[in-house]
């Protein structure tokens, strides 16, 4: 199967688009897409907790009060989901986190997250939406794991952190998920005050959580089929002679056709996602259609 059609679409969503373009921004369309993607569910997971709550409190008078939401608390619970990982990885990696450097991508979740905020009625989570967009969610995960992450360990000041595969896998493990698990720490959804809980992460089967254990899997691929480290040469040769193949004939793959194979493997983790999550209320509208029929 050639990935070229893919590699292509990739480089022309990863293109600077105008009017950013105009002024020397490299924002692009898969940057715009994804943000507002991603600022669209965390309003639809705001919503879905809100609902939650009201009806458990109607039978529990204790549970605490709704509080009135302010776009501050959300606009921070977005940047929260976006760079807390990194805030937490970049001292021990001794990289300064990359909203430090610039304010740019910071600012463009913040208009998003207003944008969002803007739309009146909000769709909930189906199957026929979140189907779809598995593809738009696995390139844009992708990019994170294949574009930024690795680069960053391997330009690492340090020689032994960007030469070791454990680096790279625990900082892909982190980067990825620790925004998430800081808002779920301090309650950042939850529509009543902050308080400190325990994250989904760390409740019983959070492990299973499908974030959690694609991001150190794609980096690795990633680093296995270009070679990123001399151990995931080696892990490439290995492969190659269990496979039937020669291990000395293991070469590595260009750094975009490997992306794009990381994207399409995370696209399908994604919609296998959805659709064990949301396939059962699929299947039953169209076991009652067939009824009607």
């Amino acid at each position: 199967m050639s990935l070229q059609p893919f590699v292509s679409l990739y480089q022309y969503a990863l293109e600077p688009v105008a009017p950013f373009s105009w002024f020397g921004l490299g924002i692009s369309s898969l940057d715009l897409a994804a943000a507002f993607r991603l600022c669209y569910v965390l309003r639809q997971m705001r919503q879905n907790l809100r609902n939650e709550h009201v009806k458990l409190r109607a039978t529990d008078s204790k549970l605490p009060a709704l509080e009135e939401r302010s776009f501050v608390r959300d606009a921070l619970a977005t940047l929260t989901v976006v760079y807390g990982g990194e805030a937490i990885a970049g001292p021990l990696l001794g990289t300064p986190p990359s909203f430090m450097i610039s304010g740019l991508y910071p600012m463009l979740y913040i208009l998003m997250q207003a944008v969002v905020d803007a739309i009146p009625v909000l769709p909930s989570m189906s199957i026929h939406t979140e189907l779809p967009l598995s593809f738009l969610d696995g390139h844009a995960r992708a990019v994170l794991l294949c574009s930024l992450i690795p680069p960053a360990i391997l330009g690492s000041s340090s020689a032994v952190v960007a030469s070791s595969p454990w680096a790279l896998l625990l900082s892909s493990f982190v980067i990825t998920n620790g925004g998430f698990f800081i808002t779920n720490l301090v309650s950042f959804m939850d529509p009543t005050p902050l308080a400190l809980t325990t994250p989904a992460e760390l409740q019983p089967y959070g492990w299973t959580a499908t974030d959690l254990w694609s991001a150190p899997l794609v980096t690795g691929l990633y680093a296995t089929l270009t070679h990123a480290q001399p151990f995931w040469a080696e892990v490439h040769a290995v492969l190659a002679a269990a496979l039937g193949g020669r291990a000395e004939k293991a070469e590595p793959l260009d750094a975009e056709t490997a992306r794009s194979a990381c994207a399409l493997l995370l696209a399908t983790v994604f919609a296998a996602r959805a659709a064990k999550t949301f396939g059962g209320v699929w299947k039953q509208g169209v076991a009652e259609k067939i009824k009607m029929n």
